[in-house]
């Protein structure tokens, strides 16, 4: 009960965060021009952008299954996407929900173990991190005098509060590790009495299926396949934001250097803890569009709405279609035997 009242309170805080942001990148804009702008945006442009970001989605299915197949268990490409839609469409009401939904729902359907299906999705996550952080720091610095000055306004109070606090960090650094040492001092001297305990089985052998899964990256032999999957899934993630320039007068003249920027910004703002990244992706889009491009507040304020909701309504839909494919019209058997 603790704990349920525990996550209503941080869904809840996350959520009110999100608002908050919303209305911080709206309050100054007009609304009657805003709807105005809305209402006459070319949409044609929307529905091919919603194309591209299905394809995006199919690659991501793609470089999942060789993820899965890696770890000895065989998987569908469609029995896979639809897990993907699932996760997104859980994703746009509950932040990271969608990772263990996904997990859940293709484990259920195709028989594997969910902690294997898990580690592969760590270990996707993290290789995609890495992709972002390098997206990140190219788009800052091949555009340096565009984003150069907000850069180092960003990182000039962090880098003297980490310099005045140096001691109390060093202090921290210092406790850390010898938690660790203790914890790991003490596993070492009672490990024969914590291997007879069967939660500490039970921990193991879900620790050992997670490590599977993280490991398969190292383990799969087609890595040249993954990495063209990783190059096709970023290439239309950026594509799917530059087609909607075209569906405002104002921002029709950006370009496809632009749509990369507002990719690889816009991501921390889908990434933040907030239901869907609402309010997070709003004001870093807004900002990046009248700070780095000279839109109009009015017009960056349409583009944020009018692709975020988009974008909702894409991952909702599908992943309802997905959902009821998986387990309501798709009845083909389990690829695998029950584990």
């Amino acid at each position: 009960m603790k704990k349920t009242l525990t996550d209503v309170f941080k869904y809840l805080l996350f959520l009110s965060l999100g608002v908050f942001l919303f209305w911080l990148s709206m309050r100054k804009l007009e609304l009657k021009a805003m709807l105005d702008e809305i209402a006459g945006a070319n949409y044609y442009w929307a529905a091919v952008a919603a194309v591209l970001a299905i394809i995006s989605h199919i690659f991501r299915a793609l470089r999942w299954n060789l993820l899965i197949n890696s770890t000895g268990y065989k998987t569908r490409t469609s029995t896979t996407f639809y897990a993907v839609m699932v996760g997104y469409m859980a994703n746009t009401a509950v932040p990271r929900l969608g990772e263990f939904m996904r997990c859940g729902v293709l484990s259920r359907k195709e028989k594997i173990p969910f902690n294997v299906l898990f580690g592969t999705v760590i270990s996707e996550r993290i290789f995609d991190m890495v992709i972002l952080v390098l997206l990140l720091a190219t788009t800052v610095f091949s555009q340096w005098s565009l984003l150069g000055g907000f850069v180092l306004q960003m990182v000039s109070p962090l880098s003297s509060k980490l310099s005045g606090d140096g001691y109390l960090l060093l202090l921290f650094s210092f406790i850390l590790g010898a938690t660790v040492f203790i914890f790991f001092w003490l596993y070492l001297k009672h490990r024969h009495k914590l291997k007879k305990r069967p939660a500490f089985q039970k921990l193991r052998q879900t620790l050992s299926g997670f490590g599977q899964g993280v490991r398969t990256i190292d383990r799969m032999k087609q890595k040249g396949l993954f990495l063209f999957y990783t190059f096709m899934i970023w290439l239309f993630y950026a594509l799917m934001v530059y087609i909607p320039f075209k569906m405002l007068p104002e921002t029709a003249g950006l370009n496809f250097i632009a749509g990369i920027t507002l990719l690889a910004l816009g991501s921390l703002g889908i990434v933040a803890p907030v239901p869907g990244g609402i309010g997070a992706y709003h004001f870093i889009a807004k900002a990046t569009l009248t700070e780095l491009y000279t839109i109009s507040p009015n017009t960056a304020g349409s583009f944020a709405v009018i692709t975020h909701a988009l974008q909702t309504l894409l991952n909702v839909v599908v992943g309802a279609w997905g959902y009821l494919m998986l387990f309501f019209i798709d009845h083909k058997p389990p690829r695998n035997e029950p584990s």
